[in-house]
């Protein structure tokens, strides 16, 4: 039974790729653990993740002030992982990667919160060419606004088995004849696991990262979308041919299957991708990174193979049947 005297941290978008291994990293380390999401019906799979009672969903929604209030009240420290990768409704960038984020930090400030962590992403720019980079540095600059001493956390490529990127392409492999390399392939990422980055903001609560900084998290190497594309098809032992498609035309064809309801990117998407994705040279010399954090970075193919074997011919068989 989870102890009522326990430290109790809120986390926002704790039921979403990332934020389910944040909650885990934060369970194992005793603290008592408020989901705060939408649709807190749907977030009962957490809940094995820690002991009888240690990890409890409350109704929050980003765009109700007083539900964010009520959230954050009794809380420690506050976790947001509430990030979308493409708008939809009132679901916008504007509302959740920014005004949410500042949402958050005032009502952690208010309720007199020791401490806050902030998902962003490696690539905010308040001059980026997406609207999705523009929303993070938003988010950003409102979070330190109201407490100076937050701590942001910068991913890199996010990987693991719910991920949106290797599962969509190895889902596209089974049955396109060809895989689309935007701009040629050459766009760099450095991918990083999801437990290790969950693993990263637990130990920001528990007071070992630098208050007011911002750290850049990254795998422990740097691979172009073309070679992220050749593992994938390695891993799940597909054959397949590369169409190199430049900038302009994949902009095009992403808005054509956007209003179809089709294609694996959103024109947002193609412009982040004419960027590299990568922790910066002062980020490394200023140990703001895993490593700075005490957290080895897991390596992609290590990890790759336990959810792609799925997209295999006969599944985690086909050496088998073979």
């Amino acid at each position: 039974m989870s102890d009522t005297t326990d430290p109790l941290v809120t986390v926002f978008g704790g039921s979403g790729f990332l934020g389910r291994y944040v909650v885990r990293s934060l369970a194992r380390r005793g603290y008592r653990i408020r989901v705060a999401v939408r649709r807190p019906d749907l977030a009962g799979f957490l809940q094995p993740l820690g002991t009888v009672g240690q990890i409890r969903g409350v109704q929050a929604n980003l765009r109700y002030r007083e539900s964010v209030e009520r959230a954050v009240s009794g809380a420690v420290a506050v976790v947001n992982c509430v990030g979308i990768l493409s708008p939809s409704g009132r679901q916008s960038f504007e509302a959740l990667h920014a005004a949410g984020a500042g949402a958050i930090a005032e009502a952690s400030r208010d309720a007199g919160v020791q401490k806050m962590v902030h998902v962003s992403a490696i690539g905010a720019d308040a001059q980026g060419a997406s609207g999705y980079q523009r929303s993070k540095a938003a988010g950003e600059q409102n979070v330190f606004s109201a407490l100076p001493d937050a701590v942001v956390m910068r991913p890199s490529l996010v990987f693991g088995p719910e991920d949106e990127f290797f599962n969509r392409f190895a889902s596209m492999a089974r049955i396109a004849p060809f895989l689309p390399l935007i701009g040629g392939g050459a766009t760099r990422f450095q991918p990083v696991y999801a437990a290790d980055v969950g693993e990263a903001i637990a130990r920001a609560v528990d007071g070992q990262a630098r208050p007011g900084a911002i750290y850049e998290l990254g795998g422990p190497e740097v691979l172009t979308f073309r070679e992220c594309m050749e593992l994938m098809l390695e891993v799940t032992q597909r054959k397949r041919h590369f169409m190199n498609v430049p900038f302009s035309l994949a902009g095009t064809m992403a808005k054509l299957g956007g209003a179809l309801g089709m294609g694996p990117l959103t024109p947002d998407q193609v412009r982040m991708l004419r960027h590299d994705n990568i922790v910066s040279a002062q980020a490394v010399a200023e140990e703001l990174t895993l490593r700075g954090l005490g957290v080895e970075p897991t390596a992609l193919e290590v990890i790759l193979p336990t959810y792609l074997q799925r997209f295999r011919q006969a599944g985690q068989f086909t050496k088998i049947a073979a």
